[in-house]
């Protein structure tokens, strides 16, 4: 399996965080002396945004472009529009540098996650009466297919659909009332082993319910003790992931050997992306990452 790395695991983040991250040579550079072979392209402006520039810089590494996360307030109809613009502004980039394939690029499309007060506050723990309204829930997935649809019309890549502790889609009814109102043809599903954990769920029952429409994977991995101890002293989503809540994989919960078997019945042809949220500065990103591809190669060479 072709198995890639991502900027968040060296703390480059889409929040407006303290802290410092390391710019996109050292990462790149680091991804590709470990081992990965691909990336997703982090927040925009973290790479070059020149086209030909980014393309120069990923085949000097021998790295594979992904896919481009993109958060929009999906729940919020008046910006749309906006969402719209910044999904083609990153799809545009994604198929000049990379083109079209069977396995992508994607655009990773999300809640605008960390916004809600509430739902930061209580990510790990969401409750029913956190969630969305009926009519809210109307201009969701609304906003899901029209940007979904845009983007498909105009560069012919597809959308995959990032639930995201933090955001308006977290727990497992949250991501089945979704998955059940967009249509299967338009909206695939990016399955965060670790988001979808730290939200109450189990990812190889997800997986298994939702095979066909899993385009897109990130292995994260979820420590059992520390998001009991989050939801005990009601830590927030930030609070959760600086105390280390998404660790090294194979250090928490998330039975990795499962998926990947299941991955394998399903042939599942895309990328596995290796995912550790990290804040900005926080930990040894190049050590986790180097550790993270060792686990996850010892587990595929048992087979």
């Amino acid at each position: 399996m072709k198995i890639a790395n991502a900027p968040c695991s060296w703390g480059v983040l889409e929040f407006d965080l303290a802290g410092e991250a390391p710019g996109y040579g050292q990462v790149l550079d680091e991804m590709r002396a470990i081992g990965y072979t691909g990336t997703e392209l982090g927040d925009w402006g973290f790479m070059p945004t020149d086209s030909a520039c980014l393309r120069d810089e990923l085949h000097a590494r021998e790295l594979t472009l992904l896919a481009a996360f993109v958060a929009v307030p999906l729940a919020e109809p008046h910006l749309h529009d906006r969402g719209v613009e910044a999904a083609l502004q990153y799809a545009h980039l994604l198929v000049e540098v990379q083109g079209h394939h069977s396995w992508g690029p994607y655009i990773v499309l999300s809640d605008d996650n960390g916004t809600s007060e509430l739902r930061t506050r209580n990510a790990g723990r969401i409750r029913t009466e956190h969630g969305l309204t009926a009519e809210e829930w109307t201009f969701f997935v609304h906003g899901v297919q029209y940007i979904a649809d845009i983007v498909r019309e105009e560069t012919g890549l597809g959308t995959v659909f990032h639930p995201h502790c933090a955001g308006y889609i977290e727990t497992p009814a949250e991501v089945d009332r979704l998955m059940q109102n967009t249509s299967s043809e338009l909206v695939g599903l990016c399955l965060d082993t670790g988001h979808y954990r730290f939200g109450g769920g189990e990812p190889l029952e997800l997986y298994t319910r939702y095979a066909e429409r899993v385009w897109h994977v990130h292995f994260k991995d979820c420590h059992p003790e520390i998001a009991a101890r989050s939801r005990a002293a009601e830590w927030d989503y930030f609070a959760s992931v600086g105390n280390g809540v998404f660790c090294e994989l194979g250090q928490g919960d998330v039975d990795f050997p499962a998926i990947l078997a299941a991955l394998r019945t399903q042939n599942y042809d895309g990328w596995i992306v290796v995912e550790q949220d990290v804040l900005p500065g926080m930990g040894s990103p190049r050590e986790s990452a180097s550790r993270n591809l060792a686990y996850l190669q010892s587990v595929l060479n048992q087979d």
